[in-house]
């Protein structure tokens, strides 16, 4: 709903959501459109492939399954999506002790540094890291060709 909002302020934009679990009482919202599925999923990517219009611009927010295989598939898929000049922001690239939850496993970061090693259409925005204290340390991915 915030980003909603933000879009409402700037008179642009739409927000898609996905999860393959319907949420009870999510808000409704004219910005908003609600996709039931994997994020991975070929319905997923062919909905925003259909509602895209050639002017947008597209950012995608990554935060769904945290395991470095789900996490490399969403880039996979959605690398191309992205504009130029606009962003994926992979969410929780803190865990798997960086520095948080040690015993996680691969996961975002794993999956964001094996990407970058072989995508060089994106890179790391370190301006977006600011904070001293991040959930996403390295996670906004900057689209630049």
């Amino acid at each position: 709903m915030y980003l909603a909002s933000i879009l409402d302020l700037i008179g642009k934009g739409h927000v898609v959501t996905i999860d393959i679990f319907p949420q009870p009482n999510r808000p409704s919202h004219d910005r908003i459109t609600y996709v039931t599925a994997s994020s991975v999923s070929v319905h997923a990517v062919q909905t925003i492939l259909n509602m895209r219009k050639p002017d947008d611009v597209i950012l995608v927010i990554l935060d769904s399954d945290h395991s470095k295989e789900h996490v490399s598939k969403e880039l996979l898929l959605y690398k191309s999506i992205v504009t130029t000049g606009s962003y994926i922001i992979v969410e929780d690239t803190s865990i798997n002790g960086n520095p948080v939850s040690p015993d996680w496993g691969p996961g975002p970061m794993e999956a964001v540094e094996e990407f970058l090693a072989k995508n060089n259409n994106f890179i790391i925005d370190e301006s977006k890291h600011k904070f001293f204290i991040s959930f996403n340390p390295k996670g906004f991915l900057k689209k630049i060709k």
